[in-house]
């Protein structure tokens, strides 16, 4: 690596950059270089360094290797280490390609030019910054992924003959983030969830089946609403639910987003539909000045154009080629960091999991997952999992108040939303999915099973119409299958004692729990 700058790596410590570790030990990989450079960046969630102890292990989100992994203390060794063991984190490679400069990747080629991780670096350095190092093509080398397919979820492999690699990453330039196969994630892989949706619904009637989908939809609309503290009336909450029910028909692009952002808003006289014209974010404000207290910071408003470019790009062309909800996680959580919209981004972010579902096939015909019902049950682990990247992310946003108790970004920040560690939202959003093909799609239909059995019995008692048999339904459950006082005394005056006796009994066969 000659003519190249030295950096100062790491020597063992017991505490980097405010992280305790396990034992004194010697950052390595992404760690090390975004130490030794400086890089603006937030470090990966699990952090690797090499300990004097002959045994692996990880703990307090470090990953401690043993002397024999140790890499030489350089740019070519450290980066050779992450790319070997820690995957691709994107954000940083492009932090330190910009930091670098080219020379560093052209002396790792020209040194090694059919190594493996310097032809992977080249193709990474290239296809990051869109400049071309000073490199004649590849002609020697077998042709190697750029992406580890058993450390990341990839997408299908381009090839690239100049570097003699298969570009598999699951994203372009423009937006990219990337998914780590964690055995959770496997695991959910391997159920076939679909085929587990279509065995729940198979035997059902068309009349159940019919409105068991009607009311999952429904549920998820008004869940969507509850989520973001909003209440609105019945029409608002059917309308968004019709709008639910058709994702996955048309293909997203900002025209569309801009459709959708008008359904939900309904009422726009104090909103400004549209892409937003000045900065945003997440979080409180001062009671007495009004400043702004961030807990998110959107990405800037110039930037917003290339970043639903590269989302769209990324629903055409990778999003199809990954499991459908990864593919769901990476559009739709991408989509809520980026917050394009001065307001309707949650529920745009949660229609935009529903389009991918819809859009592969994931969930039968006409049957919409009420994913938004499994995301406010878990409302805790939603924010902690939103909390998972934009709490490691802030402090690395420059930004002032406005006159207006907004925000003004002062730095570079569109890579942020570009490239991010996807794994969370991806474990996430497999647990819902996975909830509401489990609990929620067979309770609704046992649910309307067992309505419809005690109306048959209902009427085969007394003769009344599907409204009142409905109303004493709920005086029922209100009152765990007795028939309230009040209900006697009123509404249903009229039955006589054996009736009463009866209808109890036909509900607490139906209903037997």
């Amino acid at each position: 690596m000659e003519n190249t700058p030295k950096y100062r790596f790491s020597e063992p410590v017991t505490t980097f950059h405010g992280s305790r570790l396990p034992e004194r030990a010697t950052p390595v990989g992404y760690a090390a270089l975004i130490d030794a450079l400086g890089l603006k960046v937030p470090m990966p969630r699990t952090l690797s360094a090499v300990g004097p102890r002959h045994k692996a292990y990880q703990q307090d989100g470090w990953h401690i290797y043993t002397p024999r992994h140790a890499p030489l203390a350089s740019l070519e060794g450290h980066l050779t280490f992450a790319l070997k063991y820690e995957g691709l984190d994107l954000l940083i490679l492009k932090a330190l390609f910009q930091a670098s400069g080219p020379e560093p990747i052209e002396a790792m080629v020209r040194g090694t030019p059919t190594g493996t991780y310097a032809r992977r670096s080249w193709f990474l350095y290239e296809w990051l910054l869109g400049k071309t190092l000073d490199l004649p093509a590849a002609e020697k080398g077998t042709y190697v992924l750029v992406v580890d397919p058993d450390l990341q979820w990839t997408a299908a492999a381009v090839t690239s003959t100049r570097h003699r690699v298969k570009s598999n990453l699951p994203g372009t330039p423009s937006f990219c983030p990337m998914i780590f196969r964690t055995e959770t994630l496997r695991e959910f892989t391997k159920r076939n969830l679909p085929a587990r949706a279509r065995e729940v619904i198979a035997d059902l009637p068309a009349d159940v089946l019919a409105r068991t989908a009607a009311f999952l939809l429904l549920k998820d609309s008004r869940s969507s609403f509850e989520i973001e503290g909003e209440h609105p009336p019945q029409e608002r909450i059917q309308r968004w639910g019709r709008a639910i029910g058709e994702a996955g028909r048309k293909p997203i692009d900002l025209d569309e987003l801009l459709r959708l952002q008008r359904i939900v808003i309904g009422d726009d006289r104090f909103v400004l539909l549209g892409l937003r014209n000045e900065g945003g974010f997440v979080g409180d404000r001062d009671r007495d000045s009004g400043a702004p207290l961030p807990d998110h910071i959107s990405a800037r408003h110039e930037d917003l154009p290339s970043l639903i470019e590269g989302l769209v790009a990324f629903d055409r062309k990778a999003a199809p080629d990954l499991d459908a909800v990864l593919a769901a996680a990476v559009l739709a959580f991408g989509f809520i960091y980026i917050h394009p919209f001065a307001d309707g981004n949650g529920r745009l972010h949660r229609y935009l999991i529903h389009h991918i579902l819809a859009e592969r096939g994931f969930n039968p015909p006409g049957m919409v997952f009420p994913v938004s019902a499994a995301i406010l049950d878990r409302i805790n682990d939603y924010r902690r999992t939103l909390e998972s990247y934009s709490v490691r992310l802030l402090p690395f946003i420059k930004w002032e108040s406005t006159d207006k108790g907004n925000v003004r970004v002062l730095n570079e920040t569109a890579d942020f939303y570009r490239f991010f560690d996807a794994t969370p939202h991806a474990e996430f959003l497999y647990e819902c999915v996975a909830r509401t093909i489990d609990v929620d799609l067979p309770a609704e239909a046992r649910y309307l099973e067992a309505y419809d059995t005690f109306r048959r019995s209902v009427t085969e008692i007394v003769d009344m119409p599907d409204g009142t048999v409905d109303l004493l339904f709920r005086f029922l459950r209100q009152n765990t299958g007795v028939l309230s006082k009040r209900g006697r005394e009123n509404e249903f005056a009229k039955l006589t004692d054996d009736e009463i006796t009866k209808v109890e009994a036909s509900y607490r066969n139906a209903f037997p729990k």
